[in-house]
């Protein structure tokens, strides 16, 4: 029996599927997803990002709300990808519980970011996520999301 292939999303793929664009956009490739159940994302973690000009300058730390925020919009993708008019959808955080962070963040890593659907009711989602730099858990959180139809006149 053989493996399947990965489903990768590239970055402009993920542009497509949501809203967020520099400097906010968190997620780099979805390395594998299945749908409606989990998806993989990465995060190159670069000394470049804007952040760090004021978030420890001479000892830089890639900040926990900024991994919570990557979990989420990897979950995000995989959520958009349910949509046919995504382009008319946003999804927003409800709830953030459990959070946990285990070691820094530093310019240089790789970031993976593995978030699981635990319930999926109508427009909302709960989520867990945890994130990893070289195979060691950095941070884990669970969060509650929305989708929502765009305001007349909002959008990307």
């Amino acid at each position: 029996m053989s493996e399947r292939e990965p489903r990768t999303i590239d970055l402009q793929g993920i542009m497509d599927l949501l809203p967020h664009r520099y400097p906010i956009l968190l997620v780099d490739r979805i390395l594998d997803y299945e749908p409606k159940e989990w998806v993989r994302g990465l995060k190159n973690i670069s000394f470049n990002e804007a952040i760090f000009q004021g978030h420890f300058p001479s000892r830089p730390v890639f900040p926990g709300v900024y991994i919570v925020e990557a979990m989420a919009q990897t979950g995000g993708c995989l959520l958009m990808q349910e949509y046919e008019d995504r382009a008319r959808k946003v999804i927003y955080f409800m709830g953030i519980d459990a959070v946990k962070f285990r070691k820094p963040v530093m310019p240089g890593d790789q970031l993976i970011m593995e978030v699981k659907v635990i319930q999926f009711k109508g427009r909302i989602c709960k989520m867990r996520g945890e994130a990893f730099v070289g195979g060691q858990k950095v941070a884990e959180a669970e969060f509650m999301s929305m989708l929502m139809d765009l305001a007349e006149g909002e959008g990307k």
